[in-house]
Order: C-alpha cells, then structure tokens, then sequence
C-alpha cells in the first residue's frame, strides 16, 4: 500500500469550504471593527446591526489628526519609538549573550536559562513595582526610555531563549575555518556566526518590536503624560465614565492593527523558517 495516498476532489473542496468558513470566523471580528470605525455613532447601536455603513463616516479619524491629545500621528510616532527602541537593545544584548550561552561552559549555565525561563512566566504586574521605582530613582520615569527598557525586559530573555538554538545548531567546524582564514573569535562572531542566525535574530526583532508595540500596562504606568504615551494607551481616551465613543476607539484600533498586518505579511518567511530553524537542536 502506497502512504502518500492523493485526497480525492471532494475530499480537497471540503477540506477548502472548511477552511474558507473558519478563515471567515477568524477574520470577523477584525473587519466588524474596521466596519464600526466607518460608522456614525447612532448606527453603531442600531437593532438590527449593519453589516456596511449606510453613510460612510470618516470624522472618526480625521477627528484624531487635530492637534490635541489624542492625536493620532503623535500616538503612532510615540508608539514606533518605543517599539524600535525595545527592539534594538533586545537585538543588541540577546544576541551576544546567546551566544555566550550557547557555545561556552561556565558554572551557573542552567541556572540562568532557567531564570530566563521564570521571566516569561512572570506578569507584568509583579514587575510595575520594582520598575517604577528604578526608574523614579533613575530620573526617567515619564520618558521614552522608561516604557523601552520595560519593553525590553520581556524581550532580551525571549530573543536568548531563541537565539541559543541557532548558535548551537552551528558546527564548530565553521567557527575553526573562519579562524584559518585568520578571524579571530570576534570577527568571526560578526562576519560568519551572525549572518547564519540571520533568520533568528529577525525573528526576535519582530516579537521585540509587536510586544512592545501592543503593550498597554507599561505604556500607561511610566509615562503620564498623554502627548507620550502609545497609541495603545490612546485608544483608553475614549472610554469615559459615562460611555465610550465606539467610531473613535475603533478607528484607533484599525491605526494600531495596520503595523503588525503589514510585519506579518512581509515577514511572514521569515519569521516562519526562524521558528522552524530554532527548533532543531536545543
């Protein structure tokens, strides 16, 4: 009997209408808040709902690119600061001691894989506290660099985490011959290890970069100031004591969604053939 045995065209279009429908479910909730950010406020609540804006509304974001405090621009600008420089100090630091991790033996090796692998388990409200205190002592509480190197706590242990895998996965023999073409252990850190852990370290730079751009409790508890704060942080403007403004919020929503389409889309290789990478040796 043959194992690679061809599904039937039945078998194909079930499997294709299966798929289509739970593609659909997915995606619903993404296009009724695109559809919600269109709609005016009293068609919002109309029973029963529509499923298209009888009048098209646009005044829930041109509204947003007023000067004020809930500009948008401002909110998405702050927000790309923050997310690029979480990212880059996670790139920085996690992959030199990746592959310090990865390729030395020391007394203490597990134990501080295991403290990295304790941080990811950790919530962020464990660490508001201690935070906000280093930073008040610091004199960087409500800046930029407070929400970055919140940001980044979560993302150096998890790019190590991945990036050991790949540096591991190298064989010592690649490492040996950049040192006969006359590398010395740095060079060829930098001129051999890192282009072949190419597809890892993009990888921790885009989660770096999306967990730092969704984030909502650092944002909101380092930085006080409106005209600082993230476009995640933004969209809390609109949810008053007494009713949200649902056309507004929704539309900051749409804004803060378009990034992580867009990283997804054209990542999408490789964030796929890092994760697959990563995987092979431990």
């Amino acid at each position: 009997m043959h194992s690679d045995v061809k599904p039937s065209n039945k078998t194909n279009i079930l499997y294709c209408t299966i798929s289509l429908v739970v593609l659909c479910i997915l995606l619903f909730p993404l296009y009724w808040i695109l559809v919600t950010s269109l709609k005016t406020e009293q068609e919002i609540f109309q029973i029963p709902p529509t499923f298209w804006p009888e009048v098209l509304n646009l005044k829930s974001y041109l509204a947003q690119l007023e000067n004020g405090d809930f500009n948008m621009f401002r909110s998405f600008g702050n927000s790309l600061i923050i997310s690029l420089g979480a990212m880059m100090i996670s790139i920085i630091l996690a992959v030199p001691a990746s592959y310090g991790i990865a390729k030395y033996d020391f007394k203490g090796k597990r134990s501080i894989i295991f403290g990295f692998l304790i941080t990811q388990m950790l919530p962020v409200s464990v660490l508001l506290t201690p935070l906000f205190i280093m930073f008040k002592n610091f004199n960087i509480y409500n800046t930029f660099w407070a929400t970055i190197f919140a940001d980044a706590t979560i993302g150096i242990p998890f790019s190590i985490l991945i990036l050991k895998n790949y540096f591991a996965s190298i064989p010592k023999e690649l490492e040996e011959a950049a040192y006969i073409d006359g590398c010395n252990r740095f060079t060829a850190f930098i001129k051999v290890l890192i282009p072949i852990a190419k597809p890892g370290v993009a990888v921790c730079g885009v989660f770096s970069f999306l967990y730092a751009w969704g984030d909502l409790a650092y944002g909101m508890t380092f930085i006080i100031d409106q005209q600082k704060r993230p476009i995640t942080a933004g969209i809390f403007n609109f949810m008053g004591q007494y009713g949200t403004k649902w056309s507004y919020l929704t539309a900051f929503a749409v804004v803060t969604i378009i990034p992580v389409a867009l990283i997804f889309i054209l990542m999408q290789k490789y964030i796929i053939s890092g994760m697959t990478s990563g995987a092979v040796k431990g």
